[in-house]
């Protein structure tokens, strides 16, 4: 039986010293003339879609379809630019966890990212982690993590076939990996096993309250999970 496991991005593969949250603030001055951020919007665990949505909402915007696709190119013109000049990182054990599992014949790789499509895209390629992954469910539409789990599913079922992806959750091996508590409601709505991390900003212990499935401080090694993965 084949395992799927749907991987989160930002704090669960990879830090970006904040470059999203730059490249979005960016932006909203480039396009829309915004040249101070007011208030804090949580960014972690959310889609992109949400943290802009209440960005404009905050500062008093309503984008017509026009500017909002220009504020989408210069976000990710941006985004470039910032990766490159911030210091981030590919979080500990994690080439070696997707080197792993990529070279096994019985699992399959994707994404469940809040992420924007074209983002999460530049930020994989960025570090080197794009190739891993041939399917995701993204952002761009949906507030709600939830129903991002949903378009994931839907693209695994695309990509792989309904009855394997249906016996692997049935038998306990679709999985979901990720490092806010928003994964781990994500991963029971689509019936998947939840693998929380504590490399973003909750910690061991909050994850350990919403009681996901496996729970791991990091990756530094990353053998227990791909054993859990590849039983």
């Amino acid at each position: 039986m084949r395992a799927i496991c749907l991987f989160d991005i930002d704090g669960t593969l990879l830090s970006t010293g904040g470059a999203g949250q730059r490249a979005m603030e960016q932006a909203l001055g480039l396009v829309f003339g915004i040249t101070k951020i007011t208030g804090e919007i949580l960014a972690a665990g959310r889609t992109d879609r949400a943290i802009t949505s209440d960005l404009f909402a905050q500062h008093g915007l309503v984008p017509t379809d026009a500017e909002w696709e220009r504020f989408q190119t210069v976000y990710f013109d941006q985004l470039t630019s910032m990766l490159a000049s911030l210091n981030g990182l590919v979080l500990p054990g994690v080439s070696q966890l997707l080197r792993a599992l990529s070279q096994r014949d019985d699992v399959a790789l994707g994404l469940l990212t809040g992420n924007f499509r074209e983002g999460a895209s530049r930020k994989l390629k960025h570090y080197g982690l794009d190739h891993y992954f041939a399917f995701g469910g993204y952002g761009d539409f949906h507030r709600d993590r939830d129903d991002v789990a949903r378009t994931a599913w839907d693209a695994a079922v695309e990509s792989l076939g309904e009855p394997p992806l249906t016996a692997a959750r049935q038998g306990g091996r679709l999985f979901v990996i990720g490092d806010t508590p928003a994964d781990v409601r994500c991963a029971r709505a689509i019936g998947a096993q939840a693998v929380a991390v504590a490399t973003g900003i909750y910690s061991h212990e909050t994850l350990a309250e919403t009681a996901p499935d496996q729970l791991y401080q990091n990756f530094q090694d990353p053998q227990p999970l791909i054993d859990s993965i590849c039983r």
